[in-house]
């Protein structure tokens, strides 16, 4: 990641966008990339069941959020480093992965979810930013946030555009014609990037990076 710049016109620090930084944030509709994705830390909550109906699911996204913030304008009021906050992701796992290509069930989903935190956010500052977002009034989920580096390593992903409900047939060509096809099998959890706010944008326009890390089979 990239050292502050400043502005040389206003003298303000230059506020990084590291979607545009790294490159593991770069799909195409359609392709299948192979990617070496670095180890990046987020922020996590865990939880379990149907993100559209889970109780569960709506506080951990309760709590990541405030936290999230509260981060970026500690970090630009005593760093001088001011960035984009970066956008939900999500892992998601079940003891039958048909459940993601085939059958779509949600009730059987286990989930961690996540937003990316800049390199030079450290644990201190995290625990600062809870005790922040906690004077304001705790979400139920805040003891749940922790901050975490994940090592995905070699992946395989690509854009896909539309509802997420219809993702199903991407993850399958994904991982018959494109994993098993070069050799490869699935390793560690599904991963999601989500690049359209889902309150905001009509279900045909949403774009989602799919992304699986895998090995040699």
């Amino acid at each position: 990641m990239t050292s502050p710049m400043t502005d040389a016109a206003t003298g303000a620090t230059a506020k990084v966008d590291l979607k545009k930084e790294i490159d593991a944030y770069r799909a195409r509709r359609g392709e299948f990339r192979l990617v070496d994705v670095p180890p990046l830390q987020y922020l996590m909550v865990d939880g379990h069941g149907d993100p559209n109906t889970s109780p569960e699911y709506a506080a951990a996204l309760a709590a990541l959020y405030p936290v999230a913030f509260a981060l970026k304008f500690a970090s630009k009021r005593t760093l001088g480093r001011d960035y984009v906050v970066m956008p939900l992701e999500g892992l998601w796992w079940a003891e039958d992965m048909d459940s993601f290509t085939v059958a779509r069930d949600k009730s059987r989903w286990d989930w961690t979810m996540m937003i990316l935190a800049p390199d030079w956010i450290t644990p201190a500052m995290v625990a600062d930013a809870l005790a922040a977002v906690a004077a304001k009034g705790a979400p139920d989920a805040l003891g749940e946030v922790r901050l975490e580096t994940l090592a995905e390593g070699r992946c395989v992903q690509t854009l896909h555009l539309g509802p997420y409900d219809a993702e199903g047939p991407v993850l399958a060509r994904m991982h018959e014609d494109h994993i098993a096809a070069a050799g490869l099998r699935p390793t560690g959890k599904h991963h999601e990037i989500y690049l359209g706010d889902p309150r905001r944008v009509a279900p045909e326009k949403l774009r989602t990076i799919l992304r699986q890390p895998v090995a040699p089979a």
